[in-house]
C-alpha cells in the first residue's frame, strides 16, 4: 500500500511529468535518427537553407526529403537555431522543445494543479505521436494557449505576438482572435497584431533578399490552395475532418468542404451572443476547447499527429467538470482517449486501415465532444459550472 500511494503522489507531480515528457522526447528523437526516419525534421530544416540560398522553398528536394514543405518563409527564422546544429541534436532538441512548451502552457492554465495533471496525462500518447513526427503542433497548441493566457493577464501585446508568430507558421493559428472579445484593451491587441505581422512579414528577409522572400509568400499561398484541393480525396491521410467522415461515408470525393465548413463556423460562432458570460473562467476554458477542437476537425490538412491540438481541447473540457462527472462526459473522453489517441496501436491493422483510417473516424470523438461542449456553452448558466475550491 505505501507504493502504491507513494506512486499516486509521484505521477501527480508536475515535476515528474514533465521529466517524462522530456524523455519520451529524447527517446523519439534518437529513435527516428537511428531508424533514419526524421524526414519531417529535415523538411523544416532545409526551409532555412533553402531560405538563405534563395532558392524555391515549395519544390521538392528527393536528394535531400521526401514531400514537400508547407510552411512559409517566416518559418525559416523559427527552425534557424535547430538547422544549424547536427540532425541528430536538432531533432531531439526540436521534439523536446516543443513539448516544454507546451507543459509551460498547460500550466499557465487557471485550473487547479490536480485538473492540470489530467490534462498532462490524457494528452501524454498523443504528444509522443507529435514526437515521433517531429511535428510543430505541440508549439502550435502552446501558442493558443499562451494567447488565451496573456489576454486573460491583459498582457495582450504578448498575446498579439504570439498569435502573429503561430498565423505566420500555421495559418489557421489565427483563430487565437477568437478570444477577442475576452480582451479589455482591444485597441492595442489589434494594433500591436498589426506592428508583429509587419515585422514577421520583414524578419526572413534579414537572412534572404525581400524579392524573393516576397514571392516566397504568394508561392505558399498557391501551395496551400493546391494542398486543400488534393487532400480533399477517399485516400488522402491528410484529412482526418468533419468533411473528410463525410466524403468517405457518401463515397463522394467531389463534395465541396464549405458544405459543412459554413454551418461549422456558423455553430463556432453562436457562444459568442452570451455576452454575460464573457468574464466567467469556465465559459473562457470551454471556448478555448473549443477553439483547439474545431480548429483541428474542421481542417483538410488534419493529419494524425495533429490532433495533438485537438486532444489537449478535449482534455480541457473534461478536467473542468464538476466531479464525480456525469456518465455522459466518461462516455465521452473514453471514447476520444481510446478511438482519437490509441486507435493506431490497440486496434489490429486489418481494423485500423479498413474503418479508423479508411472513413477518418479519428476525428469522430473530437467531433462528439465538441458538439457537446457547444451545447454546453449556449445553455450554459452562470452557475452551472463551479470551479473546485
Amino acid at each position: 500500500m505505501m507504493f502504491k500511494e507513494k506512486f499516486i503522489k509521484l505521477v501527480q507531480k508536475p515535476k515528474f511529468i514533465l521529466a517524462v515528457w522530456i524523455v519520451l522526447a529524447v527517446f523519439a528523437g534518437i529513435k527516428q535518427y537511428a531508424k533514419g526516419s526524421y524526414n519531417n525534421y529535415l523538411i523544416f530544416k532545409y526551409v532555412y537553407h533553402h531560405v538563405i540560398n534563395e532558392e524555391p522553398i515549395f519544390a521538392e528536394y528527393p536528394e535531400h526529403y521526401l514531400d514537400c514543405n508547407h510552411y512559409g518563409p517566416f518559418f525559416s527564422v523559427v527552425i534557424a537555431p535547430f538547422a544549424v546544429l547536427p540532425d541528430v541534436i536538432g531533432v531531439i532538441l526540436w521534439v523536446t522543445a516543443n513539448g516544454v512548451f507546451l507543459f509551460y502552457a498547460i500550466k499557465r492554465l487557471p485550473i487547479q494543479d490536480d485538473q492540470k495533471v489530467i490534462v498532462y496525462w490524457l494528452i501524454t500518447n498523443e504528444l509522443f505521436t507529435a514526437y515521433v513526427n517531429q511535428q510543430s503542433n505541440p508549439a502550435i497548441t502552446a501558442i493558443i494557449i499562451m494567447s488565451y493566457y496573456f489576454i486573460r493577464e491583459e498582457k495582450d501585446h504578448w498575446a498579439a505576438l504570439l498569435m502573429m508568430l503561430g498565423a505566420f507558421i500555421k495559418l489557421y493559428t489565427i483563430a487565437g482572435f477568437a478570444f477577442f472579445f475576452f480582451s479589455k484593451h482591444k485597441v492595442r491587441l489589434v494594433s500591436f497584431s498589426v506592428l508583429w505581422s509587419i515585422i514577421f512579414f520583414i524578419l526572413p528577409m534579414a537572412i534572404s533578399s525581400p524579392e524573393y522572400v516576397m514571392q516566397s509568400y504568394v508561392d505558399w499561398f498557391n501551395v496551400l490552395s493546391l494542398k486543400d484541393t488534393l487532400n480533399a480525396s477517399l485516400t488522402s491521410y491528410q484529412d482526418f475532418s468533419v468533411m473528410c467522415i463525410y466524403r468517405r461515408i457518401t463515397a463522394d470525393p467531389t463534395v465541396s468542404s464549405l458544405y459543412l465548413l459554413i454551418p461549422g463556423i456558423a455553430l463556432f460562432f453562436i457562444p459568442y451572443l452570451k455576452i454575460g458570460l464573457y468574464k466567467n473562467e469556465i465559459f473562457q476554458l470551454l471556448l478555448l476547447s473549443s477553439v483547439l477542437i474545431f480548429i483541428v476537425i474542421f481542417s483538410s490538412s488534419s493529419e494524425g499527429s495533429t490532433y495533438i491540438i485537438a486532444l489537449t481541447g478535449v482534455a480541457i473540457w473534461f478536467s473542468i467538470h464538476e466531479r464525480p462527472y456525469d456518465k455522459s462526459i466518461v462516455v465521452l473522453i473514453i471514447f476520444a482517449y481510446v478511438i482519437t489517441s490509441l486507435s493506431p496501436t490497440i486496434f489490429p491493422s486489418f481494423w485500423y486501415r479498413n474503418f479508423i483510417l479508411k472513413y477518418s473516424l479519428k476525428a469522430l470523438p473530437c467531433v462528439l465532444v465538441w458538439c457537446y461542449l457547444l451545447y454546453e456553452m449556449i445553455f450554459m448558466k452562470r452557475d452551472k459550472f463551479i470551479l473546485p475550491v
